[in-house]
């Protein structure tokens, strides 16, 4: 699995003109990616990651809380083309990308997990052609892979 985690103080997203996600003040909007070899394991192993990443300035400003510490909340927007492979040509290849109906399984496994952490999680549409909007707090941007 890959994340890309943005540090957030707002965060929407719309399907066809929809609002299917929005949230405001501290939190994250997190892209997955789902490989072909990812597992119920490595996706409970991402969310606890994720859950404990101390990336929130705490009162010295040194990034020292985690989203749980500063009771902030996440949207999850699923993105296969974090697998995307550029190494030949200027086609991108994402042939390492996990099958759709894995993929969403999982995506909704990590949802899940986040929730039971006490995190408010919203998702993005599995699927759909998504049009997100943020404000990056920092900025912060990080990317993690299991």
């Amino acid at each position: 699995m890959r994340v890309v985690i943005q540090r957030t103080t707002q965060r929407t997203v719309e399907v066809e003109k929809r609002i299917v996600a929005s949230q405001s003040g501290l939190g994250l909007l997190l892209f997955l990616g789902v490989g072909k070899n990812d597992n119920e394991d490595t996706t409970t192993q991402l969310a606890r990651k994720v859950a404990n990443l101390r990336i929130f300035a705490d009162d010295d400003g040194k990034m020292n809380l985690s989203i749980l510490d500063i009771k902030g909340s996440a949207i999850v927007v699923s993105q296969f083309t974090l697998f995307a492979d550029t190494k030949r040509g200027n086609r991108p290849s994402f042939i390492e990308a996990g099958e759709p109906e894995k993929a969403k399984i999982l995506v909704e496994l990590f949802v899940n997990q986040l929730q039971s952490f006490g995190i408010e999680t919203q998702q993005g549409e599995f699927g759909a052609n998504m049009q997100v909007s943020l404000v990056n707090d920092g900025p912060v941007t990080i990317w993690i892979e299991t």
